[in-house]
């Protein structure tokens, strides 16, 4: 091939490869279609329309409940920034989504136990809509597939109802968790879901999220705790933190399976009422 065709550093003779497929992501250069399909097929060449990861966090209190919806882009570091309002203030909310809608649900302000569920388009920015209502109010624990948001709790209730993210409306009983708690950690993979019982318990419950009924048991943890973090890859749950103290341990199941929880390691520092999250969740990745 000839110089005279990057004359003048126009184009370059040794292209720049791209870090990821988000549409942020350049490729300069000159590629031969061989070399493009093969970034492609490795899911890593620039697409439109494929935004990076979104982190979304709302309501919880600071002197007082707040009603404040924040945002990051996972794939970088730096501040949170303003997404939104939920329409409501409040905290113990549960949250979960798809790929392209953020579902908050519950929560408690003072006295006043929430049942409403509100939804935002993750690709953009703004405030929350109402989506619909739980089937009871109160403190929720979330979990979801790429389709089906499932909450749990309430209360002290042992009520779980699910919602499809994709629609509006409100949720529907899926079935009953077996322990009528204050908090619960969840996670799920693309087809099973799992709930992490508080209150001073070692108890993991796991659903079938396509299809409704009562939670069975999964096992216990390897510490018996409540008030922690929950997050996923598309076959491991992991739980951290909670109140056993404080509790700095981690530990994990597979959730394919059945049977007691692990050892992970340790937090930094012991803590509770933290919040977890991942970069696959319901068998998204």
């Amino acid at each position: 091939m000839s110089d005279k065709r990057y004359l003048g550093n126009i184009i370059t003779r040794n292209p720049t490869a791209p870090a990821d497929n988000f549409e942020t992501t350049s490729a300069p250069g000159v590629w031969s279609l061989q070399e493009a399909f093969t970034y492609t097929k490795a899911g890593l060449w620039p697409t439109f329309g494929n935004k990076p990861p979104t982190g979304l966090w709302a309501g919880g209190s600071n002197s007082g409940n707040v009603n404040t919806i924040d945002k990051v882009s996972i794939a970088t570091t730096g501040n949170a920034t303003d997404f939104g309002d939920l329409t409501y203030t409040t905290y113990l909310v549960g949250g979960c989504s798809s790929s392209t809608r953020g579902l908050f649900a519950g929560g408690e302000t003072g006295a006043t136990k929430h049942n409403v569920i509100n939804y935002v388009t993750i690709a953009t920015t703004g405030n929350a809509i109402d989506f619909g209502d739980r089937t009871v109010g109160g403190a929720t624990g979330a979990l979801s597939s790429s389709t089906r948001g499932v909450f749990v709790g309430g209360d002290f209730v042992n009520v779980m109802d699910y919602v499809t993210i994709a629609t509006t409306g409100n949720a529907i009983d899926f079935g009953d968790v077996n322990s009528t708690t204050a908090t619960w950690a969840g996670c799920a993979s693309s087809v099973r879901g799992l709930f992490a019982l508080g209150t001073a318990t070692q108890d993991i419950q796991y659903i079938t999220i396509a299809s409704t009924g009562n939670s069975a048991n999964f096992g216990n943890l390897s510490v018996t705790r409540d008030d922690m973090g929950a997050c996923s890859s598309s076959t491991r749950g992991v739980f951290g933190g909670g109140v056993a103290g404080p509790s700095n341990v981690v530990d994990y199941v597979t959730i394919a399976s059945t049977g007691n929880a692990t050892d992970f390691g340790d937090l930094t520092v012991p803590r509770i009422g933290l919040a977890a999250c991942s970069n696959a969740h319901g068998g998204l990745s």
